[in-house]
């Protein structure tokens, strides 16, 4: 359970002291993170930041209870809890940041199981490939050599 005493809205940074895996880390907050913490302020009756609204630890049953009412709500179906992490790891990515960056944001041990969260879909590889069609000119030694595409044997 993440506490106030984590949470460093100056620096934008929460501090896990004991994650999953045992191990403190600290994770980087977004601007609008960081403003949805300021305007839901602190319970003066508990150091939690996230607690039911009886102001008990929200454990994972008053988890599971409160996602699915978000989901029935929002009329969301087939959509499981940690189903969050992998949407979180594909959006980074589509959006440019590079695996590493990831990993280290969701805690991951191993790039491996970054790339498992991370999803490609057809049509956001379109612009991996969208740099040839912009007329872009590409400086290699190939280019440079000025070799002539009859020059070149394409046999193993």
């Amino acid at each position: 359970n993440l506490t106030w005493g984590g949470v460093d809205l100056i620096r934008r940074t929460a501090t896990v002291f004991k994650s999953k895996n045992g191990e403190r880390r600290t994770i980087p907050l977004s601007h609008t993170l960081v403003q949805a913490l300021q305007a839901r302020g602190r319970r003066v009756d508990s150091e939690l930041v996230f607690t039911s609204a009886a102001g008990t630890p929200l454990d994972a049953p008053n988890l599971r209870r409160s996602f699915r009412l978000a989901l029935k709500h929002g009329q969301v179906s087939d959509f499981r809890f940690h189903d969050l992490r992998h949407t979180c790891a594909t959006r980074m990515v589509q959006a440019g940041v590079d695996l590493y960056k990831v990993q280290r944001i969701l805690g991951h041990k191993s790039p491996m199981m970054t790339q498992r969260y991370a999803h490609h879909y057809p049509e956001s590889l379109r612009d991996g490939v969208a740099i040839f069609d912009a007329g872009r000119a590409f400086s290699t030694n190939l280019a440079q050599a000025a070799i002539r595409p009859e020059q070149v044997s394409l046999t193993c």
